[in-house]
Order: C-alpha cells, then sequence, then structure tokens
C-alpha cells in the first residue's frame, strides 16, 4: 500500500490513516485513497504497453500490490460494433466486452484490488453485500488466495447466479429482504466482526478497480478518449470511477482529447439517480426496486450524490429502460454482435437506442458502451423470448419441408 499515503473523506476533506475504514468520523462521507502521485511517473504507455495483460498494468495507478495468484482479470476485448452500429445510426461503436472475466463481469476487476488489499491488512475472511455478481467475484478470488468468503445476497436473485457463487463452496447468505436491506445488514456485522467486506470497509481500495475498464478503453482506443461512454448504473460506483480513471490519465498526458460525456443506463424499476437527475434535485432519494435487472436493483445508491454530479459536470444524460426494453436490448445485441449480456447488459443497450434516437449521439462520434456481466446469468429474463427449436425426424424429407422454409 506504498502509493496510498492516506484516505480522504470526499465530502468535508478529512485525512485518515491507510486502513480497512470506508466512511469519516466527522462528517460520515465516503472515504477515497490518495496516493503519493511521485509514483505516477512510472505510468508511461511504454510501460503500460508492457505489462500484463490485466488490470495490473496499471499497478502505478491502483491502491494495492498484485498478487501472484490472482485470477488477471481485465484487458477485456473492445470491439467494434458495426452491425448494432448500423441499426442505431452510429458509425463509432464501440462495445467494452466484460463478458469475458474470470467469472463473466466487471466485478472480477473490483475484486481483485479489494483481495490484495484485504491481504495487506491481514484479513483471512472475504464478504460482500451482493445483487449477484459480486457475490460470484468474491467466491471465486476468495478461493484462488486462499481465503475463506461470505457472501450475503437477497432473497429472489436469479437461480443462476447463486449456482454460479455456490460452485466455489462459499458461505452463501440469503436475507430475506432487498439489497439494501442486506448492505444495512453487512455494515452492521463489518462493525463488529474482523472480516474484510469488499464494497463496505474496504470500499476505498475496491472501488478503484473500477478505472481500470477506462483505462482500458483510451488504450485501446490508441490513448485517444471516445466522445461518449454509455455506463449501466447501480450504486454509481462505476459511473463515478470512470470520470476519475479520464481525469487521471488527462493530468499524466497519457490520454488525449476532452472529457467524455458519461451517460447513465437505469432499469426503470429501479432508477433513483435518472429520476433525481431529470427533475433537477441534489440528492436522491431511495426507491424500492422492482425490475428484471437484478444487478442493477440498489435503490439506496451509496454513490448516487456523486454519480449526480458526475452526469451534469460531463454534460451526460441518464436514460431508463423497462423490462420489456430490457430484453429486447439482450437480444439486440445478441443478434448483431454475438455477444450475450446479462440484464444490465439489455439496461445499456436498450439506452444507447434512446440516445441515439434522441439525437444526444451524433452519427460520427465515437461511442462506447459498457457490457459489464454475461446472459448465462440470467437466463431466466430471455427464457420466455427464445425461439423453440424446430422438432424432426432424422429423414431428409423432413429437414427440407420443416427447416429450409424456417431458414
Amino acid at each position: 500500500m506504498g502509493r496510498v499515503t492516506e484516505l480522504r473523506c470526499r465530502a468535508c476533506g478529512a485525512g485518515h490513516p491507510v486502513g480497512p475504514e470506508y466512511v469519516c468520523e466527522r462528517c460520515f462521507g465516503p472515504l477515497e485513497v490518495v496516493y503519493d502521485e511521485a509514483s505516477w511517473g512510472e505510468a508511461t504507455r511504454e510501460r503500460i504497453a508492457s505489462g500484463p495483460p490485466s488490470i495490473w498494468r496499471y499497478r502505478p495507478l491502483l491502491p494495492a500490490e498484485p498478487q501472484e495468484d490472482d485470477l488477471q482479470p481485465g484487458f477485456t476485448p473492445l470491439l467494434r460494433a458495426e452491425r448494432l452500429g448500423e441499426r442505431l445510426g452510429l458509425r463509432n461503436l464501440y462495445l467494452k466486452n466484460d463478458t469475458t472475466n474470470p467469472t463473466w463481469s466487471f466485478k472480477d476487476r473490483v475484486v481483485a484490488v479489494a483481495v490484495a488489499a484485504a491481504r495487506a491488512f491481514g484479513f483471512r475472511v472475504l464478504a460482500c453485500a451482493s445483487t449477484g455478481n459480486l457475490a460470484n467475484a468474491v467466491a471465486a478470488h476468495a478461493a484462488r488466495a486462499g481465503m475463506r468468503a461470505v457472501v450475503f445476497v437477497p432473497r429472489g436473485l436469479e437461480a443462476c447466479k447463486v449456482l454460479a457463487t455456490s460452485v466455489y463452496d462459499p458461505t452463501v447468505v440469503e436475507v430475506d429482504g432487498t439489497y439494501d436491506d442486506v448492505n444495512r445488514l453487512c455494515t452492521e456485522i463489518a462493525g463488529e466482526h474482523p472480516w474484510a467486506f469488499a464494497n463496505i470497509n474496504l470500499r476505498p481500495f475496491y472501488s478503484e478497480g473500477c478505472k481500470t475498464i477506462a483505462f482500458e478503453v483510451a488504450e485501446q482506443l490508441g490513448w485517444r478518449l471516445p466522445d461518449h461512454v454509455v455506463v449501466p448504473v447501480a450504486s454509481g460506483n462505476l459511473f463515478v470511477k470512470t470520470e476519475k480513471a479520464f481525469s487521471e490519465l488527462r493530468a499524466l498526458g497519457l490520454a488525449h482529447g476532452p472529457t467524455p460525456r458519461l451517460h447513465g443506463a437505469q432499469a426503470a424499476g429501479c432508477a433513483p439517480i435518472a429520476h433525481a437527475h431529470r427533475r433537477g434535485e441534489s440528492q436522491v432519494t431511495p426507491v424500492r426496486p422492482d425490475t428484471v435487472a437484478k444487478s442493477l436493483a440498489i435503490g439506496n445508491p451509496a454513490d448516487g450524490f456523486y454519480a449526480l454530479q458526475t452526469v451534469r459536470r460531463t454534460g451526460g444524460v441518464f436514460e431508463v429502460a423497462t423490462d420489456e426494453e430490457v430484453v429486447e436490448g439482450i437480444r439486440l445485441l445478441a443478434q448483431t454482435e454475438g455477444i450475450f449480456a446479462e440484464t444490465a447488459g439489455g439496461v445499456t443497450v436498450a439506452a444507447l437506442r434512446k440516445l441515439a434516437e434522441a439525437g444526444v449521439l451524433g452519427p460520427q462520434d465515437v461511442v462506447v458502451a459498457l457490457i459489464t456481466g454475461g446472459g448465462l446469468k440470467t437466463l431466466e429474463a430471455v427464457s420466455a423470448a427464445a425461439r423453440p427449436p424446430i422438432r424432426i425426424r432424422p429423414t431428409l424429407r423432413d429437414f427440407e419441408r420443416e427447416v429450409l422454409a424456417a431458414v
């Protein structure tokens, strides 16, 4: 943790010693890591290019040291989406495909940093409050690191996500309530037991892992920044850290171009930040989630206030997607680009379509959409819309009569 000099409150600016803390003792604001910027001189384009094909190629810009037994998440593909772009009228559309991470979501990035911090602080148990993807990642990375894992999830989570977590043999705790109920419980536990909660007492370190998705976008575009980035939003952390990452790259002279306009995508059944933005409010009013996009179902987003500041500062907008639009977005992405995304991806594509139709995204603008998780985790969402197979006898006549007519 030598590159981190202190933790600083984002609200009042008070400094705190480096440790597993996340709330300012003076004003209860969120804490963030402060770097020794002298170490940032190590972050050159040449050194980054010679680094590992993972988040750790940006090691000087992260708060913890990589572990030898790390699962090496990150450096996922940035794909030119010509067919989807043609459908939406966008000639320079790119998809950041984080479905290729070790547990098929961007959460591998933040958990890798959290594990490194947990080990530095001497923890033996890694835990989290999760809507699914984080539970997958915590269970997998803890298994790789030889730590015990305890994951807390709300009742009614997608069965595939629970199963994909259970295979790593963590302790899975299903809480009778929403994610926000789960998060409150985990906050209490973190205050009483010496466990490393990735997204609670390790949050200042964990959240820095989000920056790597933006670092990669810039590097993969030849160190030029895109005009727009569309980000699925739950807690707001990824959204806020995306702006921070681009700002750091510009300050270091690594990337050129203005900071992109950041656009948030939320599910209509859980869109507290989008609603606050549209009403011109400075505070987010919590809601009770009711959406098929369970990975985005955080009714009281921890970084909601800062996400509002980010969208206004960058000149972005928030769009929302109904459950029907989410499923349509998943299918459109799969049918045009061969990427099967989870419901958060459906929200992103639905918002992308609305932004294009509204003229917010210009036909020639360089647009990047973040696809943050794989669709095998949320099969229930698309099962009703799937076309049934054509059933035939094993004869050429049946094939020609039944199949050729359908192709």
